[in-house]
């Protein structure tokens, strides 16, 4: 197999952090330029998720599927169009659209996993699955400077025009890279379509809920509808996947130790991180009199995020040289110890610059660790036929996750009124602590699992 297969992939995964970067930086700067309210701006990212959860497992299944390359391909395609169109929009509805066909970069990440285990030599494939597991936040902290200055000093449409480059770029390199024509080792059996549409209904209902949560009310009946929801359909969903012979996500793996404890881990370790980095960027953007702000100007705010990938990409360069002596049953602690760590140095330090340039280099190494353990976990435990969905999967709670940092964080806002559309001291503090509390508790469930697990599993001779 050519040796540019795997930069190939690295590259084409590395499209989802640049479109990614064109999120939670740019809402203030949207709102204004689109004459619309910052919490209407927010449906830039709610959209974006809500397409991505969807379109995450459905990538997932065909990337298991004959048309590997074609899969990829097509998806990039389609979030060429839409950077295009939010490049070129005119109004904020069609900017929406634009955004929601970006949210399929969601799926690229599972895709170029499922990819590397199919074509990538066998004593590679784990080094690659760590590599491009952490893809997506190393390139945030080199996306999110790189959207503030072209923000700031050529308008916020560069960026998106950018995005559009990078994405033509990067299926450049998927159509010179990856191998032509079918899969002759890929399974047979009819896409589930039935499956898609209730987990694609259902996941999107429940992100519904979480992300509009606060503003309709936890109590009104749109929120507790879409709620309902939510529950009928996944219900439904995961009646038809056990019954179907060839399920969107095969469940009868969740009920392997690996497959499980990886999953829980992205659903809390989701709600951590979206809670550190989003309030991190706000802080450095919130003006000085709210006690907690510095003001800084949109081209030296995503310079904030830039640690993110010094840690990560350290922390992973780190694990593949380890790899063959410690087990990820102990990297994963390792890593949830060090997003702890930085958790609570946001906590308390949030006020001072270096306390979150500390706190977001400290997340990048746990992130690196942790997101390069989780889908080895699931890679040494499922078949290459279920690798794609099952990795498509946990990407899904990922995002899932990330939703109710979100609801979460905007709740605890609420309810902390300040000046303006900003809230107090109190209410940053209190958000940067529950952040820590969540990073705690995963911390700790790993802990108590390892230490009831069997003898001889964390390191090896």
């Amino acid at each position: 197999m050519s040796k540019r297969l795997v930069p190939g992939l690295i590259y084409a995964a590395l499209s989802t952090a640049v479109v990614s970067s064109l999120g939670m930086l740019l809402v203030p700067t949207i709102a204004q330029e689109m004459g619309v309210s910052v919490a209407t701006a927010q449906w830039m990212l709610t959209i974006n998720l809500l397409v991505g959860v969807v379109a995450t497992p459905v990538m997932g299944r065909l990337s298991d599927g004959p048309y590997k390359k074609r899969a990829l391909f097509v998806a990039l395609a389609f979030i060429l169009i839409g950077s295009v169109m939010a490049a070129l929009a005119t109004n904020f509805t069609v900017f929406l659209i634009g955004r929601a066909l970006q949210g399929l970069t969601y799926g690229i990440v599972p895709a170029t996993i499922s990819l590397a285990r199919r074509y990538v030599a066998p004593e590679h494939v784990r080094s690659t699955i760590s590599s491009l597991s952490v893809t997506v936040a190393t390139g945030l902290g080199l996306g999110y400077p790189l959207t503030g200055i072209l923000a700031d000093f050529l308008g916020f449409r560069s960026a998106f025009w950018f995005a559009a480059l990078f994405i033509i770029s990067a299926a450049v390199v998927v159509w010179t890279t990856v191998p032509d024509g079918p899969d002759p080792q890929a399974p047979g059996g009819k896409f589930d379509f039935w499956g898609a549409l209730f987990l694609g209904v259902g996941l999107g209902s429940l992100l519904l809920g979480i992300s509009e949560g606060t503003t309709w009310g936890w109590g009104s009946v749109w929120t507790i509808g879409a709620l309902a929801l939510a529950a009928v359909c996944l219900t439904i969903w995961s009646l038809i996947e056990v019954r179907s012979d060839h399920p969107l996500i095969n469940l009868r793996t969740l009920r392997n130790g690996d497959v499980l404890l990886a999953n829980g881990t992205a659903i809390g370790l989701g709600v951590a991180s979206y809670i550190g980095l989003s309030v991190a960027s706000l802080v450095v953007q919130a003006p000085v009199t709210t006690d907690y702000g510095m003001e800084l100007p949109l081209v030296w705010a995503g310079f904030v995020i830039a640690p993110l990938s010094v840690g990560s990409f350290a922390a992973n360069r780190v694990v593949r040289r380890v790899a063959k002596r410690v087990s990820t049953d102990a990297l994963l602690p390792l890593g949830t110890g060090v997003m702890a760590a930085a958790g609570v140095m946001l906590w308390l330090a949030h006020s001072q610059l270096w306390g979150l340039l500390v706190g977001i280099f400290l997340f990048g190494v746990g992130i690196g660790a942790a997101y390069a353990a989780t889908p080895a976990l699931i890679a040494r435990s499922v078949a290459v036929a279920e690798l794609g969905a099952s990795v498509s999967f946990n990407q899904v709670l990922r995002t899932a996750g990330s939703s109710f940092g979100t609801a979460i964080a905007a709740a605890i806002m609420a309810a902390h009124p300040g000046v303006g559309e900003n809230t107090t001291d109190a209410g940053i503090t209190a958000v940067f602590a529950v952040g820590a509390i969540v990073c705690f508790t995963v911390f700790a469930a790993l802990i108590v699992r390892t230490m009831v697990a069997s003898p001889g599993r964390g390191l090896r001779a």
